[in-house]
């Protein structure tokens, strides 16, 4: 990261709540989420930023994806889970567990399958 810059979950987040209540298709919101974790996973990764309350958020929103996933036709979904499991690897990299629950939620969700 560059000297005296911030990172904001909450200004990373806002594009897909503002999409939620203007549009909201299942569809277009969950390649939001998914985008979302990716970039925010990647990020991660690519500086070493290892920060709990980040990576809550990160793992949050991962579990909104796959609700949200969830309602798509098989079609569509598969693709996006795919996404998601490459998220989930590189996740495997962070402190905190940040890996295990998405192991976790993948397979309550049936992702895994």
């Amino acid at each position: 990261m560059f000297k005296n810059q911030d990172t904001s979950v909450a200004k990373a987040k806002k594009p897909i709540a503002d999409y939620k209540k203007a549009i909201g298709q299942a569809e277009c919101l969950a390649e939001l989420m998914v985008f979302y974790c990716e970039r925010a996973a990647g990020f991660s990764n690519d500086v070493g930023l290892q920060d709990e309350g980040y990576f809550d958020a990160l793992v949050r929103m991962f579990e909104q994806a796959l609700k949200t996933i969830a309602s798509l036709a098989d079609a569509q979904r598969q693709p996006l889970w795919y996404r998601l499991d490459t998220v989930r690897s590189t996740c495997h990299n962070f402190v905190y567990g940040v890996g295990d629950d998405m192991d976790d939620l993948l397979a309550e969700y049936g992702a895994d399958d």
